[in-house]
C-alpha cells in the first residue's frame, strides 16, 4: 500500500473534497460510509475510485482520499498515486487566481464565497460519457446509484485492504450487456443509448478521448456522435474529464440561471446561448464558474 499526505495550505485556493465529489460534477467516486449525495459531510470517511488504464494493460487501481487536520491523505495501490490523485483532483490548478479573475457579478461572487476550495475534476473519459448519458431527467443521488450499479455488477473487481472495490466497466463489459439487465439495474430507456456507446468505443467506431485535441465546439460536435448524447451531455464530458474548462453545460439550473441573472445570453439556439453565457463567465474558465453556480442553485447554500 503506497500512503501521503498534501497539506491543504500548500493548493492555491485550498480544497474541499467534500464539495469537490458531491458537486454533480463527477459519479466515479463512492464513499465507504455508504454517504455520497446524502447531503452530509464525510468526516473522516475515505472517498475511493478505481482507475482503470487500459492501454498499460495493467491491473485497476485503487484511490482512497480524505481530507483531516489540514492535509489531503491517500491510499493507493498504484506506485505513481500522488500524481494520480492530482490530476483527478486537479491539485495543480490555480484556484485562487481562476477566482479571482472571474466577471465581477453578483451571483458568481456569492457562488465562489460560499464554496471556496471546489474544484474540477477529471475523470476518466469511457467513465465520465457514460455516467451523463445516465444523467438524463435524473437527481445527483439517483445518477450515482445507477453508475455505481454498473460498476458492482460489470466491473472488474479489485482487493485493497481487506474489501472488493469495483473498477467502472470496460467498453467491452457494457457493450456485452443486454437492454433488460441494464434496465433491471435501473438505467430505464438510457439502456440502449449505454450498450450502443459501449459497443461504439470497443469496436473502434468512436472514443471520447478522441475529442480531446479538437477546438472545443468541433470537440462538442465529435461527442455527439455517441448514442444518447446532445449538447449538455457533450458539454459535461468535455468539462469534467477533457480538460475544456470553457465549457458550459446549458442544464436545467444554468438555464434557470440565464433566465433569472442572464436573459441576455438567451439567443434561441444552444450553441449561441452557450457562446453568449461562456462570454459572460469569463470565457476561459467558465466552466469553473459554471460549476459553482450550479451547485450554488442546487443546493440554496
Amino acid at each position: 500500500m503506497e500512503t501521503g499526505t498534501i497539506p491543504l495550505a500548500d493548493l492555491s485556493g485550498g480544497l474541499d473534497l467534500y464539495l469537490t465529489l458531491e458537486s454533480g460534477q463527477s459519479y466515479l467516486w463512492r464513499r465507504e460510509d455508504g454517504g455520497m449525495y446524502a447531503g452530509e459531510r464525510p468526516g473522516d470517511a475515505w472517498y475511493y475510485t478505481v482507475v482503470d488504464d487500459a492501454s498499460s494493460g495493467s491491473e485497476p487501481d485503487v484511490i482512497r482520499v480524505r481530507t483531516r487536520d489540514g492535509r489531503l491523505e491517500w491510499e493507493s495501490t498504484a506506485d505513481d498515486a500522488e500524481a494520480t490523485v492530482r490530476r483527478l483532483l486537479r491539485l495543480d490548478d490555480d484556484l485562487e487566481s481562476i477566482v479571482a479573475a472571474a466577471p465581477d457579478d453578483p451571483l458568481l461572487t456569492d457562488a465562489y464565497e460560499a464554496h471556496r476550495g471546489l474544484r474540477l475534476v477529471a475523470d476518466s473519459a469511457f467513465g465520465c460519457l457514460i455516467s451523463f448519458i445516465c444523467s438524463a431527467q435524473m437527481r445527483v443521488s439517483r445518477i450515482h446509484s445507477m453508475v455505481s450499479a454498473l460498476a458492482r455488477e460489470y466491473g472488474d473487481p479489485v482487493e485493497f485492504d481487506g474489501r472488493t472495490y469495483h473498477a467502472f466497466p470496460t467498453p467491452e463489459r457494457l457493450a456485452a450487456a443486454t437492454e433488460d439487465e441494464l434496465r433491471e439495474l435501473g438505467l430505464g430507456y438510457r439502456a440502449p443509448y449505454v450498450v450502443r456507446t459501449a459497443e461504439m468505443v470497443a469496436e473502434g467506431e468512436a472514443h471520447p478521448e478522441d475529442a480531446r485535441d479538437l477546438e472545443y465546439e468541433a470537440a462538442r460536435d465529435y461527442l455527439g456522435r455517441f448514442v444518447g448524447v446532445g449538447d449538455k451531455v457533450a458539454d459535461c464530458v468535455l468539462l469534467f474529464s477533457l480538460g475544456f474548462d470553457e465549457a458550459v453545460p446549458l442544464d436545467t439550473w444554468i438555464r434557470s440561471a440565464i433566465e433569472d441573472y442572464y436573459p441576455e445570453c438567451d439567443r434561441g439556439s444552444y450553441a449561441a446561448t452557450s457562446r453568449a453565457i461562456r462570454e459572460r463567465f469569463g470565457g476561459e474558465y467558465a466552466g469553473y464558474a459554471q460549476t459553482y453556480v450550479f451547485h450554488h442553485l442546487r443546493t440554496g447554500e
